[in-house]
């Protein structure tokens, strides 16, 4: 592994892992002063350059800039509200988990949830209760993919860019453009848009370093169309003096 790879991949590490955090809690006073600290999101490592990234940041950007020093109850309240809608009551209709956009019926925890599952175990990794937070929720595929990049090698990069095709990025773009159009709170839309923006460019930097060009959506979906079953040709009926017998 290059040193420019190897810190590249630390970096991202960080990144997926903050981005993480930020939609498995609450952005409370707490966690606001820690971003305005770090001087979120200009602290990520990876610069989006496409234009759905630069729109992401800027409004992440003035959404933590508009933030006043002291947030009041009033803002965090909203803030809670919003976090309760997206990640917990799915208010929205934009819950963040990916078998509610992949299954015909939009239901939780179907076939992608463990198909996910499978992916961890390779890494001897598992979800603390799948019942409270399903393994294809979208905090879980950021910390598999900060996981791998993080402790992986590079002959891991092919699996992680398939991983991210076959799951994460059939939902998430979508996922996060509902939010951010039903939400109420500009810091979550700028939040999940910036979320989506960052691991969509990131699948194109992998595609760049595995010298392999991303399959279309359609390709991927073909791929995960289930095979049909094979049909099995069933004699016909024997009947006395058609056909030779025992």
């Amino acid at each position: 592994m290059s040193a420019g790879l190897r810190d590249f991949r630390g970096a991202v590490a960080g990144d997926l892992a903050l981005l993480s955090v930020l939609h498995a809690s609450e952005l409370d006073a707490d966690r606001l002063a820690e971003l305005q600290r770090l001087d979120f999101p200009d602290a990520l490592a990876f610069r989006l350059q496409g234009d759905f990234g630069r729109d992401a940041m800027s409004l992440m950007r003035e959404a933590m800039n508009e933030l006043p020093d002291e947030p009041s109850a009033a803002l965090l309240d909203e803030l809670a509200a919003d976090f309760a809608a997206i990640y917990l009551t799915n208010g929205y209709g934009a819950y963040p988990a990916e078998s509610v956009w992949i299954d015909e019926d939009g239901l939780t925890m179907q076939e992608p949830m463990f198909q996910v599952r499978d992916w961890y175990q390779r890494y001897g990794l598992a979800v603390e209760d799948w019942r409270v937070r399903s393994d294809d929720h979208l905090v879980y595929q950021l910390d598999f993919l900060s996981h791998v990049l993080r402790d992986g090698g590079d002959e891991d990069l092919p699996g992680l860019a398939r991983f991210m095709d076959e799951h994460l990025l059939r939902w998430v773009l979508d996922f996060a453009r509902r939010v951010a159009s039903r939400c109420a709170t500009p810091l979550y839309a700028g939040l999940n848009s910036l979320t989506a923006a960052y691991v969509d460019e990131l699948r194109d930097v992998l595609a760049e370093v595995l010298g392999e060009a991303r399959p279309t959506p359609e390709e991927i979906d073909e791929r995960m169309r289930p095979k049909a079953e094979v049909q099995v040709a069933m004699p016909e009926r024997y009947v006395p003096g058609v056909a030779p017998s025992w």
